[in-house]
């Protein structure tokens, strides 16, 4: 790897982290050496860029740095038109024209010998052919959850059995043939996820919640991670049970 890509690659990497990454860290994914990590960060700093910290602890990238525009790798872009032909495929409408735009604006940008990997990509996203229609204006719940807007909903189960429901939506999250909608239930006083196929209507709500939404998120996160936690430790406990039988 060239010194300037090399340099460039540390700034990635610690852009990426919001914690402090030890130069071994970078060393190892760089596929270097600490001596020559450490003397690269020496580089950066004396070039005024703003990494913060010191050997054996860690370095973090302060906010407000920004690059001039750089050229995207191969495989950056093959990533960046994957990802964009997955939004075409299974976002709502609204997000599916953004990702058009999106491969538009970067078979632009990138020079002639990498267009054919924006026009014939070696990867591609496989079509949704199952996937159910939302209830839900998308684009409108998207903005609620930015904005971290309630959403008062009026939701079908399996059982076709209505429930009004007032959330607090903090992201979407997609399966092979519905959206969810996730968020914290004001009725359940606990995290829940609502298909957007179920929903038989939806009021967006002016009404801020409490917390932010990224807050709520984490919080989430937290929650997920325990209640998997919990289901192994069924599964463990079941299994146990079983081969002492």
């Amino acid at each position: 790897m060239r010194r300037a890509d090399r340099l460039f690659q540390i700034i990635q990497v610690l852009r990426r982290h919001r914690t402090p990454v030890t130069a071994e860290a970078i060393a190892e994914e760089l596929e270097t050496s600490k001596r020559t990590i450490y003397r690269d960060i020496a580089d950066l700093i004396g070039q005024q860029v703003p990494i913060r910290g010191e050997a054996g602890v860690g370095y973090v990238l302060e906010g407000g740095f920004d690059l001039p525009p750089l050229m995207l790798t191969p495989d950056e872009v093959e990533a960046a038109v994957l990802g964009a032909q997955w939004v075409m495929r299974r976002g709502d409408p609204e997000l599916a024209r953004a990702a058009q735009d999106l491969i538009a604006k970067i078979g632009v940008a990138v020079p002639e010998r990498l267009r054919p990997l924006i026009v014939e990509p070696a990867t591609r996203a496989a079509p949704n052919w199952h996937a159910l229609p939302d209830r839900i204006d998308m684009a409108e719940a998207r903005r609620c959850i930015h904005a971290g807007r309630k959403i008062r909903l009026t939701y079908r189960d399996e059982q076709e059995r209505e429930t009004c429901r007032v959330i607090w939506p903090f992201a979407v999250g997609y399966h092979e043939t519905v959206r969810l909608l996730m968020g914290w239930c004001e009725l359940r006083n606990d995290f829940r996820s609502f298909r957007t196929d179920r929903v038989a209507e939806a009021e967006f709500l002016d009404e801020r919640y409490p917390e932010r939404p990224a807050a709520l998120r984490a919080r989430w996160r937290k929650f997920a991670a325990a209640e998997a936690e919990r289901m192994k430790a069924l599964y463990c406990e079941r299994e146990a049970r079983r081969e002492a039988s």
